[in-house]
């Protein structure tokens, strides 16, 4: 797959299998105390910092929107997928998705309390993430907080069949200090890294551990007090 292909193939394949992946993964956050503790964090920040709506893209069925939505985040979902954008109106009817790129948001600049990127990047091809993540930046307000979660690692697992399904979708595994690298070359500043074991046990067992990286638009600094060009008085 080429990088020009995928977000075609990344949106066919997920229109494919929709309903059974939002079936089948809809309570997998109840077994999972460490990633909820990281959303709840993140949410927590998003307030702190003066709330304003948060983004989870690549939103998938809605399940991560609807668990922030319950701990009173002002949250939206976009997704490249209207098979996935259909299964999240059915699951959480009070909330908002749209169709959408992380590519090219369609969002103004500086709008966001937060955007949220669970698990979503993964299928970005190494040459267009800094473009996804300087994307991040922009639709962030100041003060504004993001959040990335995906497997760590390297090398790509890349899968043709789900669920009974033809697919055609790669996912990337990433380092996370690489990761925290490209975000502060996006004029993020890193602000917390999580690396969680695998999980081979229960209902979802992983491949990989698990990364989380938590990241902030600076906020512009305040004008010195004072009428001197060296910011001192007089």
């Amino acid at each position: 797959m080429t990088a020009s292909d995928f977000p075609h193939t990344t949106r066919a394949s997920y229109d494919a299998i929709a309903a059974d992946y939002a079936s089948h993964f809809r309570d997998e956050l109840a077994g999972k105390p460490l990633d909820r503790a990281v959303l709840d964090a993140f949410a927590e920040l998003v307030a702190a910092g003066g709330g304003g709506p948060v983004a989870d893209i690549g939103c998938g069925p809605g399940r991560i929107t609807g668990y922030l939505y319950a701990r009173g985040v002002d949250v939206f979902g976009i997704d490249l997928s209207p098979g996935m954008l259909a299964a999240a109106r059915e699951l959480h009817p009070g909330l908002r998705f749209e169709e959408g790129s992380m590519l090219a948001l369609g969002l103004p600049d500086g709008g966001l309390g937060g955007v949220l990127a669970w698990y979503s990047t993964i299928h970005v091809p190494d040459e267009r993430l800094p473009d996804a993540l300087a994307e991040f930046h922009r639709v962030l307000a100041p003060g504004g907080h993001l959040l990335l979660g995906f497997q760590a690692g390297d090398g790509t697992l890349s899968l043709d069949e789900a669920f009974g399904r033809d697919i055609a979708l790669d996912f990337r595994r990433r380092d996370p200090e690489r990761v925290g690298a490209l975000l502060e070359d996006a004029g993020l500043e890193v602000r917390a890294r999580m690396l969680r074991d695998v999980e081979t046990e229960g209902a979802f067992p992983e491949r990989t551990p698990q990364a989380f990286l938590i990241a902030r638009k600076p906020v512009a600094p305040k004008p010195a007090a004072g009428g001197g060009e060296d910011g001192t008085a007089g």
